[in-house]
Protein backbone atom coordinates (compact mmCIF):
# COMPACT_ATOMS: atom_id res chain seq x y z
CA UNK A 1 0.00 0.00 0.00
CA UNK A 2 2.98 2.34 0.89
CA UNK A 3 4.46 2.08 -2.65
CA UNK A 4 0.99 2.03 -4.25
CA UNK A 5 0.03 5.87 -2.95
CA UNK A 6 4.02 6.83 -2.92
CA UNK A 7 3.68 6.15 -6.78
CA UNK A 8 0.18 8.24 -7.07
CA UNK A 9 1.88 11.09 -5.20
CA UNK A 10 4.26 11.26 -7.52
CA UNK A 11 2.74 11.26 -10.54
CA UNK A 12 0.15 13.51 -9.25
CA UNK A 13 1.38 15.68 -6.54
CA UNK A 14 2.79 15.21 -2.76
CA UNK A 15 -1.09 16.17 -1.80
CA UNK A 16 -3.16 14.68 -4.02
CA UNK A 17 -3.10 10.75 -2.95
CA UNK A 18 -3.96 9.48 0.41
CA UNK A 19 -4.60 6.13 2.58
CA UNK A 20 -4.78 7.47 5.91
CA UNK A 21 -7.90 5.98 7.69
CA UNK A 22 -10.67 8.96 7.96
CA UNK A 23 -9.96 9.31 4.02
CA UNK A 24 -10.40 5.81 3.74
CA UNK A 25 -13.29 5.75 5.35
CA UNK A 26 -14.92 9.01 4.26
CA UNK A 27 -14.69 7.60 0.60
CA UNK A 28 -16.04 3.86 1.79
CA UNK A 29 -19.65 4.65 0.72
CA UNK A 30 -21.72 7.55 -1.74
CA UNK A 31 -25.31 8.43 -0.49
CA UNK A 32 -26.52 5.13 -0.57
CA UNK A 33 -26.47 2.74 2.26
CA UNK A 34 -23.49 0.00 0.95
CA UNK A 35 -20.44 0.74 1.90
CA UNK A 36 -16.90 -0.59 0.57
CA UNK A 37 -13.20 -0.38 1.39
CA UNK A 38 -10.79 1.15 -0.96
CA UNK A 39 -7.08 0.61 -1.31
CA UNK A 40 -6.21 4.70 -1.37
CA UNK A 41 -7.93 7.68 -2.80
CA UNK A 42 -6.53 10.12 -5.06
CA UNK A 43 -7.72 13.82 -6.72
CA UNK A 44 -6.61 13.62 -10.16
CA UNK A 45 -6.65 17.97 -11.27
CA UNK A 46 -6.21 16.81 -15.35
CA UNK A 47 -6.84 14.33 -18.05
CA UNK A 48 -3.14 12.71 -17.49
CA UNK A 49 -3.70 12.68 -14.00
CA UNK A 50 -6.53 10.64 -14.60
CA UNK A 51 -4.91 8.36 -16.92
CA UNK A 52 -1.78 8.04 -14.55
CA UNK A 53 -3.71 7.19 -11.62
CA UNK A 54 -5.29 3.90 -13.76
CA UNK A 55 -2.29 2.85 -15.26
CA UNK A 56 -0.64 3.13 -11.53
CA UNK A 57 -3.64 1.34 -9.66
CA UNK A 58 -3.18 -1.71 -12.49
CA UNK A 59 0.24 -1.82 -12.24
CA UNK A 60 -0.32 -2.32 -8.85
CA UNK A 61 -2.83 -5.15 -9.44
CA UNK A 62 -5.73 -2.67 -8.03
CA UNK A 63 -8.87 -2.06 -9.66
CA UNK A 64 -10.26 1.72 -9.80
CA UNK A 65 -13.46 3.34 -9.08
CA UNK A 66 -14.30 6.98 -10.65
CA UNK A 67 -16.50 9.31 -7.92
CA UNK A 68 -17.52 12.66 -7.88
CA UNK A 69 -19.06 14.47 -5.13
CA UNK A 70 -20.70 11.10 -3.71
CA UNK A 71 -24.51 11.95 -3.79
CA UNK A 72 -25.14 9.09 -5.85
CA UNK A 73 -28.22 6.89 -3.99
CA UNK A 74 -27.73 3.35 -5.13
CA UNK A 75 -23.66 2.25 -4.21
CA UNK A 76 -22.26 3.06 -7.51
CA UNK A 77 -19.36 4.50 -6.18
CA UNK A 78 -18.89 2.46 -3.39
CA UNK A 79 -15.58 1.05 -3.50
CA UNK A 80 -15.52 -2.78 -4.07
CA UNK A 81 -12.62 -4.94 -4.05
CA UNK A 82 -10.17 -2.78 -2.79
CA UNK A 83 -9.82 -0.39 -5.31
CA UNK A 84 -8.29 2.99 -5.96
CA UNK A 85 -11.44 5.63 -5.60
CA UNK A 86 -9.86 8.33 -8.21
CA UNK A 87 -12.34 11.22 -7.06
CA UNK A 88 -12.51 13.92 -9.52
CA UNK A 89 -14.01 17.04 -8.29
CA UNK A 90 -11.36 19.01 -8.50
CA UNK A 91 -11.65 18.53 -12.33
CA UNK A 92 -14.22 21.70 -12.17
CA UNK A 93 -13.69 23.66 -14.88
CA UNK A 94 -15.85 25.25 -17.65
CA UNK A 95 -13.82 24.67 -20.47
CA UNK A 96 -15.14 26.43 -23.69
CA UNK A 97 -19.11 27.26 -24.33
CA UNK A 98 -19.49 27.70 -28.25
CA UNK A 99 -22.51 30.14 -28.11
CA UNK A 100 -23.46 29.85 -31.90
CA UNK A 101 -23.61 26.15 -31.96
CA UNK A 102 -24.57 25.91 -27.80
CA UNK A 103 -22.28 23.59 -27.03
CA UNK A 104 -19.85 23.57 -23.54
CA UNK A 105 -17.02 21.33 -23.33
CA UNK A 106 -16.77 20.58 -19.34
CA UNK A 107 -14.97 18.84 -16.84
CA UNK A 108 -16.69 16.06 -14.67
CA UNK A 109 -16.23 17.83 -11.62
CA UNK A 110 -18.48 20.75 -12.55
CA UNK A 111 -21.47 21.11 -10.67
CA UNK A 112 -24.59 20.66 -12.45
CA UNK A 113 -26.45 24.07 -11.18
CA UNK A 114 -22.71 25.69 -11.60
CA UNK A 115 -23.07 24.85 -15.01
CA UNK A 116 -26.49 26.52 -15.88
CA UNK A 117 -25.09 29.46 -13.68
CA UNK A 118 -21.89 29.94 -16.28
CA UNK A 119 -24.13 30.39 -18.95
CA UNK A 120 -27.38 32.19 -17.87
CA UNK A 121 -25.87 35.24 -19.04
CA UNK A 122 -25.94 33.78 -22.50
CA UNK A 123 -29.72 33.34 -22.03
CA UNK A 124 -28.71 29.73 -22.37
CA UNK A 125 -29.09 26.69 -19.62
CA UNK A 126 -28.08 23.06 -19.19
CA UNK A 127 -31.63 20.93 -19.02
CA UNK A 128 -30.94 18.07 -16.35
CA UNK A 129 -31.94 19.12 -13.43
CA UNK A 130 -31.26 16.98 -10.44
CA UNK A 131 -32.78 17.47 -7.42
CA UNK A 132 -29.14 17.54 -5.72
CA UNK A 133 -28.26 19.27 -8.48
CA UNK A 134 -26.34 22.16 -6.16
CA UNK A 135 -24.36 19.79 -5.04
CA UNK A 136 -23.80 16.40 -7.85
CA UNK A 137 -20.93 16.60 -10.83
CA UNK A 138 -21.69 16.63 -14.45
CA UNK A 139 -19.19 13.61 -14.28
CA UNK A 140 -21.78 11.41 -12.13
CA UNK A 141 -24.78 12.64 -13.99
CA UNK A 142 -23.22 10.92 -16.60
CA UNK A 143 -22.19 7.64 -15.07
CA UNK A 144 -25.95 7.65 -14.25
CA UNK A 145 -27.74 8.82 -16.77
CA UNK A 146 -29.39 11.50 -14.39
CA UNK A 147 -32.80 13.07 -14.96
CA UNK A 148 -34.38 15.55 -12.94
CA UNK A 149 -37.59 17.69 -12.93
CA UNK A 150 -37.46 19.20 -15.79
CA UNK A 151 -36.42 16.31 -18.06
CA UNK A 152 -40.14 15.34 -19.17
CA UNK A 153 -40.09 17.78 -21.91
CA UNK A 154 -36.53 18.27 -22.77
CA UNK A 155 -34.45 14.49 -21.81
CA UNK A 156 -32.53 13.02 -19.35
CA UNK A 157 -28.54 13.27 -19.45
CA UNK A 158 -28.10 11.34 -22.30
CA UNK A 159 -30.04 13.53 -24.66
CA UNK A 160 -27.93 16.24 -23.61
CA UNK A 161 -24.32 14.42 -24.06
CA UNK A 162 -22.69 15.11 -27.42
CA UNK A 163 -19.54 13.66 -26.87
CA UNK A 164 -16.74 12.49 -23.88
CA UNK A 165 -13.13 11.84 -23.81
CA UNK A 166 -12.98 9.02 -21.72
CA UNK A 167 -9.70 7.30 -20.23
CA UNK A 168 -10.09 3.23 -20.46
CA UNK A 169 -9.25 0.45 -18.32
CA UNK A 170 -5.95 0.64 -19.40
CA UNK A 171 -5.24 3.78 -19.37
CA UNK A 172 -5.67 4.67 -22.93
CA UNK A 173 -7.32 7.98 -24.21
CA UNK A 174 -10.81 7.38 -26.29
CA UNK A 175 -13.35 10.31 -27.66
CA UNK A 176 -16.52 8.73 -27.85
CA UNK A 177 -19.30 10.78 -29.83
CA UNK A 178 -18.86 14.18 -31.29
CA UNK A 179 -20.50 17.41 -32.73
CA UNK A 180 -21.38 16.58 -36.02
CA UNK A 181 -25.12 15.84 -36.43
CA UNK A 182 -25.01 12.04 -37.66
CA UNK A 183 -21.69 10.43 -36.13
CA UNK A 184 -20.46 7.07 -38.28
CA UNK A 185 -20.80 3.82 -36.84
CA UNK A 186 -22.36 2.47 -33.67
CA UNK A 187 -23.21 4.85 -30.82
CA UNK A 188 -20.52 4.45 -27.98
CA UNK A 189 -20.98 7.84 -26.47
CA UNK A 190 -24.98 6.31 -25.75
CA UNK A 191 -23.22 3.19 -24.73
CA UNK A 192 -21.27 5.34 -22.00
CA UNK A 193 -23.62 7.64 -20.74
CA UNK A 194 -25.92 5.54 -17.57
CA UNK A 195 -22.83 3.05 -17.83
CA UNK A 196 -21.97 3.90 -13.90
CA UNK A 197 -18.09 3.89 -14.33
CA UNK A 198 -18.11 0.63 -15.42
CA UNK A 199 -16.48 1.23 -18.89
CA UNK A 200 -13.80 4.05 -17.95
CA UNK A 201 -13.72 7.44 -16.61
CA UNK A 202 -15.24 10.64 -18.49
CA UNK A 203 -12.38 13.61 -18.45
CA UNK A 204 -14.13 16.17 -20.79
CA UNK A 205 -17.92 16.26 -21.48
CA UNK A 206 -19.67 18.05 -24.31
CA UNK A 207 -22.93 19.04 -23.62
CA UNK A 208 -25.35 20.65 -25.30
CA UNK A 209 -27.30 23.64 -24.27
CA UNK A 210 -30.90 24.73 -24.33
CA UNK A 211 -32.10 28.32 -24.80
CA UNK A 212 -34.05 29.79 -21.96
CA UNK A 213 -37.98 29.75 -22.85
CA UNK A 214 -39.51 32.87 -23.40
CA UNK A 215 -42.32 32.56 -20.93
CA UNK A 216 -42.08 29.96 -17.55
CA UNK A 217 -45.20 29.65 -15.62
CA UNK A 218 -45.73 27.38 -12.62
CA UNK A 219 -49.15 26.09 -10.98
CA UNK A 220 -49.54 24.57 -7.80
CA UNK A 221 -52.26 21.81 -7.50
CA UNK A 222 -53.71 20.53 -4.10
CA UNK A 223 -55.83 17.56 -3.94
CA UNK A 224 -57.72 15.51 -1.55
CA UNK A 225 -56.70 12.32 -2.66
CA UNK A 226 -53.66 10.92 -4.45
CA UNK A 227 -56.02 9.03 -6.89
CA UNK A 228 -57.25 12.51 -8.29
CA UNK A 229 -53.83 13.66 -8.01
CA UNK A 230 -52.34 10.83 -10.44
CA UNK A 231 -55.56 11.19 -12.90
CA UNK A 232 -54.65 14.76 -13.11
CA UNK A 233 -51.19 13.61 -14.46
CA UNK A 234 -53.02 11.22 -16.52
CA UNK A 235 -54.96 13.92 -17.51
CA UNK A 236 -52.78 16.69 -18.49
CA UNK A 237 -50.88 14.54 -21.07
CA UNK A 238 -54.12 12.81 -22.49
CA UNK A 239 -54.56 16.68 -23.02
CA UNK A 240 -51.76 16.77 -25.67
CA UNK A 241 -49.82 18.83 -22.80
CA UNK A 242 -45.77 17.95 -22.05
CA UNK A 243 -45.30 19.75 -19.10
CA UNK A 244 -41.78 21.13 -18.63
CA UNK A 245 -42.09 19.40 -15.50
CA UNK A 246 -45.23 17.85 -13.52
CA UNK A 247 -43.83 16.70 -10.06
CA UNK A 248 -46.08 14.99 -7.40
CA UNK A 249 -45.53 15.14 -3.17
CA UNK A 250 -47.80 13.44 -1.21
CA UNK A 251 -48.77 14.46 2.61
CA UNK A 252 -46.06 13.73 4.44
CA UNK A 253 -43.51 14.70 2.25
CA UNK A 254 -45.38 18.01 1.70
CA UNK A 255 -46.33 18.58 5.36
CA UNK A 256 -41.98 18.12 6.12
CA UNK A 257 -41.11 20.36 3.00
CA UNK A 258 -43.86 23.26 4.15
CA UNK A 259 -42.28 23.06 7.50
CA UNK A 260 -38.65 23.02 6.83
CA UNK A 261 -39.43 25.53 3.66
CA UNK A 262 -42.19 27.77 4.21
CA UNK A 263 -43.01 27.66 0.00
CA UNK A 264 -46.19 28.08 0.53
CA UNK A 265 -47.72 23.76 0.01
CA UNK A 266 -51.26 22.87 1.46
CA UNK A 267 -50.10 20.93 4.75
CA UNK A 268 -53.93 19.60 4.89
CA UNK A 269 -53.65 18.36 1.25
CA UNK A 270 -53.33 14.55 0.42
CA UNK A 271 -51.18 15.56 -2.66
CA UNK A 272 -49.85 18.42 -4.32
CA UNK A 273 -48.91 19.14 -8.11
CA UNK A 274 -46.37 21.12 -9.31
CA UNK A 275 -46.68 21.65 -13.20
CA UNK A 276 -44.50 23.99 -14.99
CA UNK A 277 -45.26 25.03 -18.47
CA UNK A 278 -42.80 27.14 -21.04
CA UNK A 279 -42.62 28.29 -24.32
CA UNK A 280 -44.17 31.37 -26.26
CA UNK A 281 -46.41 33.84 -23.82
CA UNK A 282 -49.66 33.23 -25.48
CA UNK A 283 -49.01 28.99 -25.39
CA UNK A 284 -48.21 29.36 -21.94
CA UNK A 285 -51.33 31.47 -21.15
CA UNK A 286 -53.52 28.40 -22.88
CA UNK A 287 -51.90 26.15 -21.23
CA UNK A 288 -52.51 27.45 -18.06
CA UNK A 289 -55.99 27.22 -18.98
CA UNK A 290 -56.50 23.44 -19.92
CA UNK A 291 -54.08 22.74 -16.85
CA UNK A 292 -57.15 24.54 -15.12
CA UNK A 293 -59.49 23.22 -16.12
CA UNK A 294 -58.38 19.28 -16.26
CA UNK A 295 -57.34 19.81 -12.99
CA UNK A 296 -61.13 20.78 -11.91
CA UNK A 297 -62.76 17.59 -13.49
CA UNK A 298 -61.00 15.65 -11.34
CA UNK A 299 -61.73 17.60 -8.29
CA UNK A 300 -58.55 19.85 -7.66
CA UNK A 301 -59.26 21.67 -4.16
CA UNK A 302 -56.90 24.04 -4.99
CA UNK A 303 -55.14 25.64 -8.54
CA UNK A 304 -52.55 28.33 -7.80
CA UNK A 305 -50.09 30.18 -10.86
CA UNK A 306 -47.15 31.45 -8.89
CA UNK A 307 -47.49 35.31 -9.30
CA UNK A 308 -43.69 36.41 -9.89
CA UNK A 309 -40.01 34.50 -10.20
CA UNK A 310 -39.65 34.45 -6.89
CA UNK A 311 -42.48 33.01 -5.61
CA UNK A 312 -41.79 30.01 -8.87
CA UNK A 313 -37.97 29.78 -7.25
CA UNK A 314 -39.44 29.35 -3.57
CA UNK A 315 -41.94 26.36 -4.56
CA UNK A 316 -38.89 24.45 -6.72
CA UNK A 317 -36.82 25.41 -3.69
CA UNK A 318 -39.33 23.55 -1.72
CA UNK A 319 -39.65 20.38 -3.72
CA UNK A 320 -35.83 20.62 -4.42
CA UNK A 321 -35.40 20.07 -0.33
CA UNK A 322 -37.47 17.29 0.18
CA UNK A 323 -35.42 14.48 0.76
CA UNK A 324 -33.18 17.17 3.45
CA UNK A 325 -36.86 17.88 4.72
CA UNK A 326 -37.35 14.54 6.03
CA UNK A 327 -34.68 14.68 8.39
CA UNK A 328 -37.40 16.80 10.99
CA UNK A 329 -39.24 13.43 10.33
CA UNK A 330 -36.49 10.69 10.66
CA UNK A 331 -32.42 10.68 10.66
CA UNK A 332 -32.45 7.90 7.82
CA UNK A 333 -33.93 7.63 4.79
CA UNK A 334 -33.88 4.35 2.18
CA UNK A 335 -35.44 5.01 -1.71
CA UNK A 336 -35.31 3.68 -4.91
CA UNK A 337 -36.56 5.23 -8.29
CA UNK A 338 -38.40 2.66 -10.06
CA UNK A 339 -40.17 3.87 -12.97
CA UNK A 340 -44.01 2.36 -13.44
CA UNK A 341 -46.25 3.13 -16.23
CA UNK A 342 -48.93 6.59 -15.45
CA UNK A 343 -51.37 4.53 -15.90
CA UNK A 344 -50.43 2.29 -13.15
CA UNK A 345 -49.37 4.84 -10.64
CA UNK A 346 -52.62 4.90 -8.26
CA UNK A 347 -52.33 1.04 -7.96
CA UNK A 348 -48.69 1.08 -7.25
CA UNK A 349 -48.84 3.71 -4.42
CA UNK A 350 -51.53 1.76 -2.68
CA UNK A 351 -48.91 -1.39 -2.88
CA UNK A 352 -46.30 0.96 -1.43
CA UNK A 353 -48.52 2.10 1.27
CA UNK A 354 -49.40 -1.05 2.11
CA UNK A 355 -46.09 -2.48 2.09
CA UNK A 356 -44.86 -0.11 4.29
CA UNK A 357 -47.66 -0.54 6.88
CA UNK A 358 -46.98 -4.09 6.82
CA UNK A 359 -42.84 -3.91 7.91
CA UNK A 360 -44.27 -0.91 10.51
CA UNK A 361 -42.11 1.62 8.69
CA UNK A 362 -43.15 5.06 7.25
CA UNK A 363 -42.99 6.11 3.68
CA UNK A 364 -43.08 9.26 1.73
CA UNK A 365 -43.86 9.52 -1.72
CA UNK A 366 -41.95 12.10 -4.13
CA UNK A 367 -41.28 11.62 -7.56
CA UNK A 368 -41.26 12.66 -11.16
CA UNK A 369 -44.66 11.68 -11.78
CA UNK A 370 -45.36 13.28 -15.28
CA UNK A 371 -43.15 9.85 -16.50
CA UNK A 372 -43.88 7.53 -13.69
CA UNK A 373 -40.61 7.77 -11.91
CA UNK A 374 -41.35 7.18 -8.39
CA UNK A 375 -39.22 8.25 -5.10
CA UNK A 376 -40.18 6.01 -2.49
CA UNK A 377 -38.72 7.48 0.74
CA UNK A 378 -38.62 5.07 3.63
CA UNK A 379 -37.83 7.09 6.73
CA UNK A 380 -36.41 5.84 9.87
CA UNK A 381 -33.90 5.54 12.61
CA UNK A 382 -31.24 2.70 11.97
CA UNK A 383 -30.26 2.54 15.69
CA UNK A 384 -33.43 1.28 15.81
CA UNK A 385 -32.26 -2.64 16.55
CA UNK A 386 -33.37 -4.65 13.31
CA UNK A 387 -34.54 -1.74 11.57
CA UNK A 388 -32.25 -2.75 8.52
CA UNK A 389 -33.82 -5.93 7.87
CA UNK A 390 -37.42 -4.63 7.79
CA UNK A 391 -36.14 -1.40 5.45
CA UNK A 392 -34.33 -4.07 3.57
CA UNK A 393 -37.72 -6.41 3.54
CA UNK A 394 -39.43 -3.67 2.37
CA UNK A 395 -37.76 -1.89 -0.49
CA UNK A 396 -37.33 -5.19 -2.05
CA UNK A 397 -40.91 -5.89 -1.84
CA UNK A 398 -41.65 -2.14 -3.41
CA UNK A 399 -39.55 -2.46 -6.39
CA UNK A 400 -40.99 -5.83 -6.95
CA UNK A 401 -44.36 -4.14 -7.28
CA UNK A 402 -43.40 -1.65 -9.50
CA UNK A 403 -41.65 -4.40 -12.09
CA UNK A 404 -45.04 -6.18 -11.89
CA UNK A 405 -46.91 -3.46 -12.65
CA UNK A 406 -44.91 -2.92 -16.08
CA UNK A 407 -41.83 -1.00 -14.89
CA UNK A 408 -38.10 -0.56 -14.58
CA UNK A 409 -35.53 -0.64 -11.86
CA UNK A 410 -34.65 2.61 -12.26
CA UNK A 411 -35.08 5.96 -13.82
CA UNK A 412 -32.01 8.06 -13.06
CA UNK A 413 -30.32 6.61 -9.67
CA UNK A 414 -28.81 3.89 -11.27
CA UNK A 415 -28.29 -0.05 -10.38
CA UNK A 416 -25.13 0.33 -8.78
CA UNK A 417 -25.01 -2.36 -5.82
CA UNK A 418 -28.16 -1.98 -4.09
CA UNK A 419 -30.62 -3.15 -7.17
CA UNK A 420 -27.33 -5.31 -8.87
CA UNK A 421 -29.86 -8.64 -7.49
CA UNK A 422 -32.60 -7.53 -9.50
CA UNK A 423 -31.55 -7.04 -12.63
CA UNK A 424 -32.71 -10.81 -13.42
CA UNK A 425 -36.49 -9.69 -12.46
CA UNK A 426 -36.24 -8.21 -15.93
CA UNK A 427 -33.79 -8.83 -18.44
CA UNK A 428 -32.89 -12.62 -19.30
CA UNK A 429 -29.81 -14.16 -19.04
CA UNK A 430 -29.30 -13.73 -22.69
CA UNK A 431 -29.72 -9.87 -21.59
CA UNK A 432 -27.09 -9.90 -19.05
CA UNK A 433 -24.85 -11.67 -20.96
CA UNK A 434 -25.02 -9.49 -23.77
CA UNK A 435 -24.72 -6.58 -21.31
CA UNK A 436 -21.26 -8.04 -19.74
CA UNK A 437 -19.99 -8.25 -23.06
CA UNK A 438 -20.42 -5.04 -24.03
CA UNK A 439 -18.68 -4.06 -20.64
CA UNK A 440 -16.04 -6.54 -21.93
CA UNK A 441 -15.41 -4.83 -24.90
CA UNK A 442 -14.92 -1.44 -22.78
CA UNK A 443 -12.67 -3.21 -20.29
CA UNK A 444 -12.20 -7.09 -20.56
CA UNK A 445 -10.09 -6.80 -17.05
CA UNK A 446 -13.20 -5.84 -15.50
CA UNK A 447 -10.69 -3.51 -13.80
CA UNK A 448 -12.92 -0.25 -14.10
CA UNK A 449 -15.41 -0.05 -11.08
CA UNK A 450 -15.90 -3.97 -10.49
CA UNK A 451 -18.83 -5.80 -9.49
CA UNK A 452 -21.51 -2.80 -10.07
CA UNK A 453 -24.40 -3.18 -12.20
CA UNK A 454 -24.50 -6.86 -13.26
CA UNK A 455 -25.28 -9.56 -11.38
CA UNK A 456 -23.08 -12.59 -10.38
CA UNK A 457 -23.14 -14.84 -13.09
CA UNK A 458 -24.13 -12.37 -15.61
CA UNK A 459 -21.64 -13.35 -18.48
CA UNK A 460 -22.77 -16.90 -19.43
CA UNK A 461 -20.55 -19.87 -17.33
CA UNK A 462 -19.10 -17.31 -15.33
CA UNK A 463 -20.07 -16.80 -11.60
CA UNK A 464 -18.40 -14.37 -9.41
CA UNK A 465 -18.67 -13.16 -5.53
CA UNK A 466 -18.74 -9.70 -3.68
CA UNK A 467 -16.11 -9.79 -1.43
CA UNK A 468 -17.01 -9.80 2.38
CA UNK A 469 -17.55 -6.89 4.11
CA UNK A 470 -19.08 -4.86 0.76
CA UNK A 471 -22.36 -4.39 2.40
CA UNK A 472 -23.30 -2.46 5.52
Amino acid sequence: MHDLVNDLRAALGTDRARAEPLELALYARDAGVARGRAAAVCWPSSTDDVAAAVRIARRHGRPFVARGSGTGLAGGATPVGDPVVIVTTHMNRVLEVDTANRVAWVEPGVLNLDLTRSVHHLGLHYAPDPSSQQACTVGGNVATNAGGPHCLASGVTSTHVLALDVVLADGSLARLGGLEPDQPGYDLRGCFVGSEGTMGIATRIAVRLSPDPPAVRTLLLGFDSVDDAAATVSGIIAAGIVPAALEMMDALITRAVEDFVGAGFPRDAAAVLLVELDGLPDGVDAQIGAVRAVASERSARTVRVAADEAERALLWKGRKSAFGAIARIAPDYYLHDAVVPRTRLVDVLEQVYAIAGEHRLTVMNVFHAGDGNLHPLIVFDAREPGIWDRVHAAGDEILRACVEAGGVLSGEHGIGLEKREAMPWIFSADDLDAQARLRDAFDPTGAANPQKVLPAGSRCGEATRVPEGAWI
